[in-house]
């Protein structure tokens, strides 16, 4: 499928938050260490999601929502639980550093990020359902950032 202007403004915004969460202009918050320690943890978990989400789509991956051309719908491996899980890694860290440097800055992106992937993954999962008949049969059974606990029988 061929990348459009939405999937540009989609990769430009992500970019942009990117580069801002490097920043860190705002008052720190107090937190007991322990729970630092327990947002870094998250953090790394985040690394490891979105290396093994990346690793599995290995030649499909791609920045933009738009599917490339001659790539296949991967639905095994952490694919069978979540339909997005490089975004959850990306969420996973980027909370979890923000509450290990104890940064609201940082806690401001994150939710900022969460409400762009939102809008991404709809634009994306209209690309996929074009391209992927049985993806709205993925859809309903598989969550999108996490698993689903509940699915419809």
């Amino acid at each position: 499928m061929k990348t459009s202007g939405k999937d540009f403004l989609f990769v430009g915004m992500q970019m942009v938050l990117f580069a801002l969460y490097l920043f860190d202009p705002l008052p720190k918050f107090e937190i007991a260490g322990v729970f630092s320690y327990i947002g870094l943890v998250v953090a790394l978990f985040g690394i490891v999601i979105a290396a093994v989400a990346v690793l599995k789509l290995r030649w499909n991956l791609t920045a933009f929502p738009t599917p490339k051309s001659g790539s296949q719908l991967v639905t095994s491996g952490i694919y069978r639980y979540v339909r997005h899980p490089i975004y959850s890694g990306i969420l996973l860290f980027v909370f979890g550093y923000a509450v290990f440097r104890m940064s609201l800055f940082k806690l401001l992106i994150t939710v900022l990020l969460l409400i762009l992937f939102r809008f991404k993954c709809g634009f994306e999962e209209q690309q996929l359902r074009k391209k992927y008949p049985e993806y709205i049969i993925y859809q309903e059974r598989t969550g999108m950032f996490f698993p689903k606990i509940f699915t419809k029988k």
